[in-house]
């Protein structure tokens, strides 16, 4: 199949690579796991693996990663496909990832670097401010110290209004906006709830928008406008009011953030696929805020209703997915 010029898209998407679905092999779905993430990533295994048998692949789900790493040293499956969601028993941060390295067996999504520097919202920001590319200033503060992280010191840094957050959890998971110091004290006891350090950020007041990334290609941006005012964990999974408008921007500004989101998922070493998530400010300057190394795939997720844009079915979008797992690995 060759490549063919798509509407909205300044790249063409190329043809499969894969034609035969025999040549994937026995493919592992690996789902679940044990981070604050399970029941998302049950939900999108679920769809991935529907999916894949739809298109004639021999498909099996696998719940977690001791339970895959068990098949896989008896070798019963020939790759993985990826659909763990966060970290500590997510397939984000690149624990898996360094484990399906070490057994030779390929994969779908980043590599070890990719997906552990993903996975430190802080880490990521100093990658990209280092690389001159524009992210929300912060502060973060350490939990290691066994001191309780002065998050009024770092609002006042700032000024408020701040976002408040784990510096490694996605998916919405412990956020809280704040606009008032006497709110300071509940969001960051919410954010230490989760393992890893706390994050401080200048919230971004504009349009919130995410950029697909599959293989070398940007998808549409989507432009998210929730009922309330913010897109929260439950705007993002379970509301059914929240309004994807994609392409989120035209011309020269889709052409910008489609370019910014790629540059961004390079810099912090991720390949295969993902999402980038920004924000806009009503001067109309784009801030980056997180690499997504294996998003969501339910009903409520954003790469497929890109990816549907473009004419990409979410069967062939779990399809090429899939193929990113022939790919090298880029960190």
């Amino acid at each position: 199949m060759s490549a063919s010029t798509i509407p909205h898209s300044r790249f063409p998407i190329p043809g499969f690579r894969v034609t035969d679905a025999k040549a994937f092999g026995r493919v592992a779905v690996v789902m679940g796991g044990q981070s604050a993430e399970r029941e998302v990533s049950l939900d999108s295994g679920r769809n991935v693996l529907a999916a894949l048998r739809a298109k004639g692949v021999d498909a099996h789900a696998v719940d977690g990663i001791p339970a895959l790493l068990d098949a896989l040293r008896a070798g019963h499956y020939a790759r993985v496909f990826n659909i763990l969601h966060g970290q500590h028993g997510g397939g984000e941060d690149g624990v898996l990832q360094g484990a399906l390295e070490s057994l030779h067996v390929p994969y779908t999504g980043s590599g070890v670097l990719g997906s552990a520097l993903s996975m430190d919202k802080v880490r990521t920001k100093q990658v990209w401010i280092a690389a001159g590319l524009p992210t929300p200033r912060f502060v973060a503060l350490r939990k290691s110290s066994g001191a309780k992280p002065d998050v009024h010191a770092a609002a006042a840094k700032l000024g408020l209004p701040v976002i408040v957050k784990p510096a490694c959890e996605g998916s919405s998971v412990g956020v809280s906006r704040v606009f008032r110091d006497a709110d300071l004290d509940e969001a960051a006891e919410l954010a230490a709830c989760y393992p890893g350090d706390l994050l401080v950020e200048e919230m971004i007041v504009g349009d919130e928008l995410t950029v697909g990334i599959l293989g070398r290609e940007a998808l549409p941006s989507i432009r998210i406008v929730p009922k309330g005012a913010f897109y929260d964990y439950h705007a993002k999974y379970v509301a059914e009011d929240t309004q994807y408008i994609c392409p989120g921007l035209e011309g020269d500004a889709e052409a910008e953030i489609r370019a910014l989101a790629l540059a961004a998922f390079d810099e912090a070493g991720c390949s295969g696929w993902g999402r980038v998530d920004v924000m806009r400010d009503r001067d109309g300057r784009n801030y980056l805020l997180e690499v997504n190394t294996a998003p969501g795939m339910t009903s409520h997720s954003l790469v497929p209703k890109a990816a549907g844009t473009l004419g990409i079915s979410f069967e062939d979008l779990c399809w090429r997915v899939l193929e990113t797992s022939f790919e090298e690995k880029r960190g």
